[in-house]
């Protein structure tokens, strides 16, 4: 479906691809894995015409469809609604000219092609996915120009889905996501049934979503069967077979090398030296696959631990100009917690966050706290705030005022800022680098709560297990609003609720949380398709039986699709559990990559008969039959 030829592409000095080749099948899920800066997202750029090659090619099929998230956001005042349906740009233009066509037989081929691609249904579907990204029906049919910036990208992520595309570039979609809409994204994901190559640094999303993996590095790619635990496990055995044969290279050059030197200038043994001699010259070395080393991030520990509770609140309310968000909270932090906030965006997550850090003041109720309480508050929004002109470097310079130049790098280098970096402007600096100039200003009084608002966003894998590694071995209480579970799993062993107004304590895992959400998502698309189902449709109905007489073969439809819906069921946990078989991707590949097309297939089948299923029993529901 998608062919790299060896493709060649640099950016002034700097080779990013160097006759790198890979084909990706139809159907696969890819991700694309890389370091920050390896090329990624050129890649898509590459692959969507918006840059051109050096050399060599990127292709597909010639009818094939290749689409990606708009880069600006949709605004004015169209509503959401009418711009997701206008990301299916065919049902579009075929919805705008059946308004002015006059002649019966085009008319006639505009309705059969409109009832090929499903047409009538769009708007449930469109409604469906926004749904899933966390759009109310009333925001739904509101203009675009009432959300903020990380909602319109939400809306251009479903705009792209909707129109589904043949081949589906998307990178980094889940940045603008909270937990539940990586969840709906991660089921739509895998359902999808054509080829989709993402940019994610999620671990969690790149094991559940993908069944192949595009590594780039140095310049090449290479293909991976498998989702990301099982890329990651490969690489290290390559790793250690490449290491383990490099080793053994370099005890036969010593030997040789020893022989020569010994013997070059001995008559009985010249030519067997010479011999050796030119084979070293030839001996071609095998290199080490030595890893980009990741600095490692530090959160100081508290200098004075604090009695528990840490923080009470009683009864206490937060909000903005009097209006309270959230209220009745009744909840302690102590020394040793970990907590992750649940719950979706807009329900005031990161309102409690900034009445934690002090940034808000209760409206009613009471918050107790040590008076030598410190806390340490990062937010994404705060890379925005960062002092253009300003170096990491200043920023040290005004925490330690008495330092010398000497304590104050020794301090940087510590957080990761090596001289390189150090005197760098901050309008310079990578996402990451950013980031983690956040935490060091975060973390520097060595806080006894560490309050982390989405905080990986610009972290790649391998920055993130750093995290996760700094935060187990951080000896504060935590609390951590993220969408990127591998972290929250990681990382804390509480969750709160953030739902209705107020904070709870959730009792499940994140299993069972998962459970809730797309339970909720069902119950969402049920309402958008029927709702879609009470609308006429451009066609006139056939007569319908009465429902007396009808009831009994809807009851046995209703049953049929119900034992059909087990067997899909069946089939596709056979397939599960053979894919999750790391074996097979190495042994038989043809194999693994039939089962994954025939999984996607029966994905949709499956959503398919639940569809049926469930507008057939709200039929028998209506009527009380």
């Amino acid at each position: 479906m998608l062919h790299i030829n060896n493709l060649i592409y640099r950016i002034g000095d700097r080779l990013l691809f160097d006759q790198a080749t890979a084909a990706l099948p139809a159907g696969h899920k890819v991700g694309l894995v890389g370091r920050n800066g390896a090329g990624k997202t050129t890649l898509l750029k590459l692959a969507l015409g918006e840059l051109q090659p050096e050399n060599g090619t990127i292709t597909v099929p010639s009818r094939a469809r290749i689409g990606s998230v708009a880069q600006e956001a949709p605004g004015g005042e169209t509503s959401l609604l009418d711009t997701v349906l206008a990301g299916d740009l065919e049902r579009a233009r075929l919805m705008d000219e059946a308004e002015s066509a006059v002649d019966p037989n085009r008319i006639s081929e505009i309705q059969l092609r409109l009832t090929d691609i499903d047409a009538h249904s769009a708007p449930a579907r469109a409604a469906i996915i926004l749904s899933g990204l966390g759009f109310s029906e009333e925001q739904q049919a509101g203009p675009c120009s009432a959300l903020s910036g990380g909602w319109r990208m939400r809306v251009a992520l479903a705009a792209a889905l909707f129109a589904a595309p043949d081949v589906l570039l998307l990178d980094e979609p889940t940045n603008y996501l909270d937990l539940e809409g990586v969840i709906w994204l991660k089921s739509f994901l895998r359902s999808y049934r054509h080829t989709i190559v993402i940019i994610s640094h999620d671990r969690d999303l790149l094991n559940e979503a993908v069944n192949t993996i595009l590594h780039l590095k140095d310049g090449k790619l290479n293909v991976y069967q498998g989702n990301y635990d099982s890329f990651d496990k490969q690489r290290r055995e390559q790793q250690a077979l490449q290491l383990k044969l490099k080793r053994k290279q370099d005890d036969a050059r010593r030997h040789m090398q020893d022989f020569v030197d010994r013997f070059r200038y001995k008559a009985s043994k010249a030519r067997q030296a010479q011999s050796r001699l030119k084979a070293l010259e030839k001996m071609q070395p095998v290199t080490g696959m030595v890893e980009d080393r990741v600095a490692p991030f530090m959160f100081p520990n508290p200098k004075k631990p604090l009695n528990p509770p840490l923080v009470r609140f009683e009864n206490a309310a937060v909000g903005y100009d009097g209006k309270a968000v959230l209220r009745d909270l009744d909840l302690r932090i102590d020394d040793d917690d970990r907590i992750a906030l649940l719950g979706s965006n807009g329900n005031g997550k990161s309102t409690f966050a900034k009445l934690l850090c002090g940034k808000l003041e209760p409206l009613a109720g009471a918050k107790r706290n040590h008076k030598r309480l410190e806390v340490g508050y990062f937010a994404q929004h705060q890379l925005d705030e960062l002092k253009a002109g300003l170096t990491p470097y200043d920023y040290f310079r005004d925490l330690l005022p008495d330092a010398t130049e000497a304590q104050r790098r020794a301090r940087l280098g510590a957080y990761g800022f090596g001289a390189a970096l150090a005197g760098n402007k901050v309008e310079s600096l990578s996402g990451g680098e950013k980031a983690r100039l956040l935490f060091a200003l975060a973390a520097f009084h060595a806080p006894h709560i560490l309050v982390l608002d989405e905080p990986t966003n610009h972290l790649d894998v391998e920055a993130r297990e750093a995290l996760v590694l700094a935060l187990n071995d951080y000896e504060g209480a935590v609390i951590l609003i993220s969408h990127d579970r591998h972290l929250i799993e990681a990382s804390a062993d509480r969750l709160w609720l953030v739902n209705h107004g107020t904070v709870k304590s959730y009792d499940g895992d994140l299993d069972s949380y998962t459970d809730l959400v797309l339970g909720q998502s069902r119950e969402l698309r049920r309402k958008a398709r029927t709702k879609a189902a009470a609308k006429p449709r451009p066609v006139a109905p056939k007569p319908q039986p009465a429902l007396g007489k009808a009831k009994k073969p809807l009851r046995k439809k209703i049953q049929e699709t119900e034992a059909n819906i087990r067997k899909l069921q069946e089939k596709i946990s056979i397939l599960d559990t053979a894919l999750a078989d790391s074996s097979i991707y190495a042994d038989e590949p043809k194999k693994a990559s039939d089962f994954a097309r025939l999984r996607t297939k029966l994905a949709g089948q499956l959503e398919a008969a639940e569809s049926e299923w469930l507008m057939g029993q709200e039929t028998l529901d209506q009527h009380g039959v």
